[in-house]
């Protein structure tokens, strides 16, 4: 019989905490802020970060794909485009409305909670190397914040995975 040998623990909480607290965060000169609608008056869109895209759509290129991909409302034709070993995508197989709870925001919508749902909700990958997150600040970030203001969106809801 093989004797099994105990392989040692890996603490990789404190693995993740030592190596973020070595990044330098950008920082902004003024932050943006408007003031939303009261909930009931306002629409409502999701931006997650796991990494979906439709049947149709290119997959996300991997580690560091700052792109993101258009979620058409209520379109149950999701997949995920990238795989990571760092989460349980168990949920996610049972229950889209984990990271897009779209149906989620359909209810609070017919009961008066929102005031809409916006036809559009945007996806990024979660996975990103580069710590300065230039291209997701200075080009694909703003342009989901442009089409997030063309549907008229006052509040999003943000997934991160």
């Amino acid at each position: 019989m093989t004797e099994l040998t105990e392989v040692p623990a890996v603490d990789t909480d404190a693995e993740t905490k030592r190596k973020v607290e070595t990044v330098e965060p950008f920082l902004y000169d003024s932050l943006a802020f408007t003031t939303p609608p009261p909930l009931a008056n306002a629409r409502v869109a999701i931006v997650t970060t796991a990494g979906l895209s439709h049947g149709g759509d290119d997959e996300f290129a991997g580690l560091g794909d700052q792109s993101f991909r258009v979620l058409r409302a209520g379109d149950p034709d999701l997949k995920l485009s990238h795989m990571s070993p760092n989460w349980d995508r168990a949920g996610l197989a049972a229950d889209l409305n984990l990271v897009v709870p779209h149906d989620r925001l359909v209810e609070l919508a017919a009961e008066g909670t929102i005031g809409s749902v916006a036809p559009r909700h945007f996806s990024f990958m979660g996975a990103q190397g580069d710590a300065t997150m230039a291209t997701i600040r200075l080009d694909t970030g703003p342009a989901v914040a442009k089409a997030l203001l063309e549907d008229g969106v006052d509040v999003v809801l943000l997934t991160p995975v």
